[in-house]
């Protein structure tokens, strides 16, 4: 799952991108408001985490040209602006969710999972389909009742599929949603994994769409 995150301090984007990756996360990092926004409007993320104290461009003026602009993403906010004002501000404008600063990584990282999962439609940590069960939480693969070991990158691409079944993905969503800016990537990564799903589960479990990329079906 692909995140950006709109945060002017070095330090804490710093601590957030290693946080957010090592629970799983592809992450993206710009540093002032305006970068966010033309990363938004340029490139798909499943989620956004915005401070609203950035430079060039205010975070809720973000947040309000994201909502203009009619990019649909979860918005999360994360602030050291804890007035009830503040918040009721913040959700008004168009954000899904609002974290005051200083908060706790985890939580973070949960708060993302549920906002992601109900975008795509999804209401339980635990995603079923077709005699797979994968665990968002505990990070568990299951198939057909026998516990199944993937790489973190084979499972972020089968969760970011099973998230879309029934739609098919294209390649380059699916390489940003495994690899963060500044990669460096093999030209068949994105095939390698999808080998390696397909030969640990079931050759038919996700079908190639010529000339789109990959699915799983509904």
């Amino acid at each position: 799952m692909r995140v950006l995150l709109v945060e002017d301090d070095p330090m804490l984007g710093e601590g957030i991108v290693a946080g957010l990756r090592q629970a799983a996360y592809s992450v993206d990092w710009v540093t002032n408001g305006q970068a966010g926004l033309d990363a938004l409007r340029a490139e798909q993320f499943s989620a956004a985490v915005l401070d609203l104290g950035l430079p060039r461009l205010p975070g809720l003026d973000l947040l309000r040209r994201i909502r203009l602009d009619k990019i649909d993403i979860p918005v999360l906010i994360l602030t050291a602006r804890d007035t009830l004002s503040d918040v009721v501000a913040g959700l008004d404008s168009g954000a899904d969710d609002y974290m005051i600063k200083p908060f706790d990584l985890d939580e973070l990282s949960a708060r993302l999972r549920a906002l992601i999962r109900r975008a795509a439609g999804v209401a339980a940590s635990v995603i079923e389909h077709a005699g797979l069960r994968l665990d968002q939480v505990s990070r568990r693969v299951d198939y057909r009742g026998k516990s199944v070991s993937l790489s973190p990158r084979e499972f972020v691409l089968l969760e970011e599929l099973l998230l879309n079944a029934g739609r098919a993905l294209t390649r380059a969503r699916l390489l940003e949603a495994l690899y963060p800016w500044g990669s460096e990537i093999e030209s068949n990564a994105l095939e390698v994994h999808v080998h390696h799903l397909r030969r640990k589960l079931s050759p038919e479990l996700i079908r190639t769409v010529r000339g789109v990329g990959y699915l799983i079906p509904k």
